[in-house]
């Protein structure tokens, strides 16, 4: 799929219009000029293109600003064409003429001149000023009002055929969605650059780097998924600026737009109850989670097993709806247990996506009635397990027929999931079960 490329310096609009061609909300807009600092990648919603976001192209020496715009220039020398954008309201500034002079040494793929913030003419700007970057005529658009975009459909459908139009969304493969969570600073980017083999990550060793939901497809140890790097989360306490707001709205997000998450921890300290409302979230949206012990190699030996069986405890202690919590550990600067990571999170991912025999879970249900009667109801009512059969995955969702008592208490339905899971090997799986009370048909009579 050829790659679009949006570019520019801060503050023109970039992550706007990235939006509005992608039919998306995953790149973060705010006023504040800088605040996109990765590379965001989406498929454009009616073109077989992928489109990327970049930072906005600054002069630093060194930092994150450098950093970012290091990234955006080497996603400009992958192009296959270019979205220079500039903003319309303000001008011709000199960091546009610097910045064009770059991109036309860094690529040899068109570009378009994208004018942007036109939606009233009457505060444009001298457009004629635009012509000394080099790109041809400026193209005046409004990505906020989505205004001016056919311009844009007929520079790339010259550059790819307009045979090459998506018209159902259906058509692209579905892959497996991978969010990357965790606190600031607990390793994510670095993990997120160790399955890639690059940096594409911005990594420093200082907290709140990571700001826009970064979706990466790619092909990790033989499967096809989409890594979806978020940015750290902290308790609503140490929040007080707007961006990082909605930076935590972005990664909550993505529990629900995830197939499976991993929840990052810092190994070398103790687990936060953050991390573990993380994890509460996660079962809720019935999700698979796989928490990585990320900076394992610097645990000393002698403290491992202890550490590991402590944090076993808390999650078992903490969620019902999980019977074995998938937790693995890793280095993410080393790579060291990252491909066992994988391996079992594709294990579990293929496992709740089986549907089990009706016939099998009602032998599984009636031989744990047989080993442990239900209690009876307040009433002194006796509680009739009739009929089980599986109706849901994400989470797995198991129905039970029951007749007499409908009071059934939790400690039994605990026993009742143990059971289930250790049979159908759902031990890491978040699993509902559900009582369905048969009607009597004399009750109306």
């Amino acid at each position: 799929m050829p790659k679009l490329i949006i570019a520019g310096r801060p503050n023109t609009g970039k992550s706007t219009l990235f939006n509005a061609l992608t039919g998306t909300r995953d790149a973060l807009v705010h006023d504040r000029p800088g605040v996109t600092r990765d590379t965001i990648s989406g498929n454009m919603r009616d073109r077989a293109w992928e489109i990327v976001d970049t930072a906005g192209l600054e002069n630093a020496k060194s930092g994150i600003a450098a950093d970012s715009t290091t990234m955006a220039m080497d996603a400009i020398a992958g192009a296959d064409a270019v979205l220079f954008v500039v903003d319309g309201r303000v001008g011709l500034m000199p960091g546009d003429m610097d910045w064009a002079r770059a991109v036309r040494r860094k690529t040899r793929a068109p570009v378009m001149l994208i004018s942007n913030k036109a939606e009233s003419g009457r505060r444009m700007a001298d457009l004629n000023d635009f012509y000394k970057l080099g790109f041809g005529a400026p193209h005046p658009v409004s990505a906020e009002h989505k205004i001016g975009f056919d311009a844009i459909y007929d520079f790339i459908d010259k550059i790819n055929p307009v045979e090459s139009k998506i018209t159902n969304a259906t058509d692209a493969p579905q892959k497996l969605k991978i969010a990357i969570m965790g606190q600031p600073n607990v390793g994510k980017s670095t993990l997120v650059n160790q399955v890639l083999g690059q940096k594409r990550q911005i990594v420093i060793d200082a907290p709140g780097i990571t700001r826009d939901t970064v979706k990466i497809p790619t092909n990790f140890y033989g499967r096809n998924i989409v890594l979806m790097d978020t940015a750290g989360l902290r308790r609503k306490a140490g929040v007080t600026d707007d961006v990082e707001t909605l930076s935590a709205l972005k990664s909550l997000d993505a529990i629900e737009k995830s197939d499976v998450v991993i929840l990052v921890v810092d190994a070398t300290r103790n687990i936060e109850n953050q991390a573990l409302g993380i994890a509460a979230r996660v079962y809720d949206a019935g999700k698979i989670l796989c928490v990585a012990l990320n900076k394992w190699d610097l645990v000393a030996p002698e403290l491992r097993d202890e550490k590991l069986l402590k944090l076993k405890h808390q999650f078992t202690n903490s969620f019902h709806q999980i019977i074995k919590p998938l937790i693995l550990a890793i280095s993410a600067e080393t790579g060291s247990g990252v491909k066992n990571m994988f391996r079992r999170i594709y294990e579990q991912w293929d496992i709740s996506n089986t549907d089990a025999p009706t016939s099998l879970i009602n032998r599984i249900v009636e031989k744990l009635v047989a080993d442990r009667q239900p209690p009876m109801s307040r009433l002194k009512r006796p509680m009739k397990i009739k009929f089980a059969r599986q109706t849901g995955r994400h989470p797995m969702k198991i129905t039970i027929n029951v007749g007499g008592a409908s009071d059934i208490p939790e400690s039994y339905t605990r026993y009742l999931r143990r059971g289930i899971a250790s049979a159908l090997k759902w031990e890491h799986l978040p699993i509902v079960i559900e009582y369905k009370k048969d009607e009597n048909p004399f009750d109306d009579k």
